[in-house]
């Protein structure tokens, strides 16, 4: 499918780009805070806001397994992988006030499930598209049982190849839901520009006649912008009310002040885009009329001369005969007297 709805919003090919406002883990377990971020992705514009809806215990082993143990710079939000995830639990019973807000705010609510009980809880409460994680896209019974409750899926593909790809969508595919959008994704936090290719997207557009995104880990705006010039019918992008909040995603996370940049420079670039057909815009009338240049008589011309080339100038304003005409001046006669500097037009010559 080329297109698919969310809450109501035709996303694809054409359609404006669906602008998903990343709030993820940064309500810092305060109500107050997911409220906050809620009004703020509002206020900037964006089109849905989105959280994550997990419980650690179904999301990751409380194992001492070397991988496990946060000694880079993740370090500072918990020994173990167990223990930063434990601090980043949205509790279950904020998520009906959280979707009665964001909706009263004129927002689509989102939320990334990270297991099976997640998605029914999201289900009953009625969430209109569902999104899953990069990490996840390998997480193939999460995805069979996100795609039988019959609502568009949206799909994270960092570290994913185009054989994990496939495998994502023989999976929804094969639980008559066809409503997938896939996202590109680079998985660092923040990703360097130079791992970012976006030129993927092109390739997934090709291959898999879906919509296609960008889910950006990057810092600042260049990398979201680039991918809607390119193409990008969604844009996730993670956003927090304050930098300076303890957190593994706030560094990263896009101020208030740069989400409302983002989502003016993304609606700027899909006017800039505009039409195929190269041609004058109707602003540029007059400069055209002003500025392009045409055929003007250099000297007196009297009636019945025979027109040569150092009679005539090619000069502005453009309310002559175009200078490609010149050759075809030349040679003519004057029907009446023509004026230096009088423009050369049909009915003089």
């Amino acid at each position: 499918m080329e297109k698919v709805i969310v809450g109501g919003r035709a996303v694809g090919i054409g359609e404006p780009c669906f602008i998903i406002a990343e709030a993820g883990s940064n309500h810092n377990g305060k109500l107050e805070n997911a409220l906050a971020l809620i009004d703020c992705a509002a206020e900037c514009g964006a089109d849905a806001v989105k959280f994550q809806t997990f419980t650690v215990d179904r999301l990751v082993a409380p194992t001492n397994h070397p991988i496990a143990r946060l000694t880079d710079n993740f370090g500072q939000f918990g020994e173990t992988v167990y223990e930063m995830f434990q601090k980043l639990e949205l509790p279950l019973d904020w998520l009906p006030r959280l979707r009665e807000h964001a909706e009263r705010q004129g927002l689509i609510f989102l939320s990334t499930p990270f297991d099976e009980r997640s998605v029914d809880i999201l289900e009953e409460l009625g969430v209109s598209a569902f999104k899953i994680a990069s990490f996840e896209m390998v997480h193939l019974p999460l995805l069979r049982h996100v795609a039988r409750k019959g609502k568009p899926v949206i799909v994270s593909t960092g570290m994913g190849n185009l054989g994990d790809i496939e495998d994502v969508l023989a999976t929804v595919y094969a639980e008559g839901n066809h409503q997938v959008v896939l996202l590109h994704c680079g998985i660092n936090y923040p990703a360097p520009f130079e791992e970012i290719n976006l030129a993927a997207m092109d390739t997934m557009r090709q291959a898999f006649q879906v919509p296609v995104g960008y889910s950006d880990h990057s810092l600042g705006l260049t990398a979201p912008i680039a991918a809607v010039a390119r193409g990008a019918n969604v844009i996730e992008k993670h956003f927090t009310v304050d930098r300076s909040l303890p957190g593994p995603d706030h560094s990263f996370a896009l101020s208030p002040e740069e989400l409302t940049q983002m989502v003016q420079a993304i609606r700027d670039t899909e006017a800039a885009i505009g039409s195929p057909i190269k041609g004058m815009a109707p602003s540029e009338v007059l400069h055209y009329r002003r500025g392009r240049r045409s055929l003007f008589a250099s000297v007196d011309i009297p009636a019945g001369t025979i027109v040569t080339a150092d009679m005539i100038a090619v000069l502005r304003p453009g309310i002559g005969l175009a200078p490609k005409l010149l050759n075809v001046v030349v040679g003519r006669s004057a029907r009446r007297n023509i004026e230096a500097h009088e423009p050369i037009t049909w009915d003089v010559i």
